[in-house]
């Protein structure tokens, strides 16, 4: 429901229709919607992170760190459309405050992990440690950007299409 360009509502009456089960068999396993979104929260949260602790372990330079990251965001959503609508709120609309305020959490933490590599860059001698963390919040709004973008036109157009020398330009 959440891959539908439109972006209509979800409502628990219409996410039980769409499963075939009552709102009751949701109920017994969800306390309210909010705990389903926040299910969908905790697997995009551990899933970046995991990816960004995968990257960063890998690859020592600070500057490829930073492009990986960037292009793993952006290849994120091309794989998970609905959960793009969720990481940049337009699922969340009407719904408990303190969801939205998490995945506004989770793009700060992007931003930071952004900035460490590029921090870690400027330590290996590759751009001014005064830099980093303005690159790091340029490339972090690109990235929501492009996330917007895509979400809001219906998931047609690849969100990784150019990005790589987008990223290099921010990085150079």
């Amino acid at each position: 429901m959440l891959e539908q360009p439109k972006g209509e509502k979800i409502t628990t009456a219409a996410l039980a229709s769409r499963l075939d089960v009552s709102e009751a068999a949701l109920y017994r396993h969800f306390a309210s919607k909010a705990q389903m979104f926040e299910g969908l929260i905790d697997f995009i949260e551990s899933t970046v992170f995991g990816l960004i602790n995968q990257i960063c372990t890998q690859q020592e330079d600070g500057l490829s760190q930073a492009q990986a990251i960037a292009g793993m965001l952006l290849n994120f959503a091309q794989r998970n459309p609905g959960m793009t609508r969720v990481i940049i709120g337009d699922a969340l609309v009407n719904e408990d405050p303190r969801l939205q305020a998490r995945m506004n959490q989770f793009v700060d933490r992007v931003e930071l992990a952004l900035r460490q590599s590029l921090r870690t860059a400027a330590a290996q001698g590759r751009m001014e440690e005064t830099q980093a963390a303005l690159r790091a919040n340029m490339l972090t709004s690109l990235i929501v950007g492009t996330w917007h973008r895509y979400a809001k036109n219906g998931f047609n157009t690849d969100p990784t299409q150019g990005a790589q020398t987008q990223i290099a330009f921010l990085l150079a």
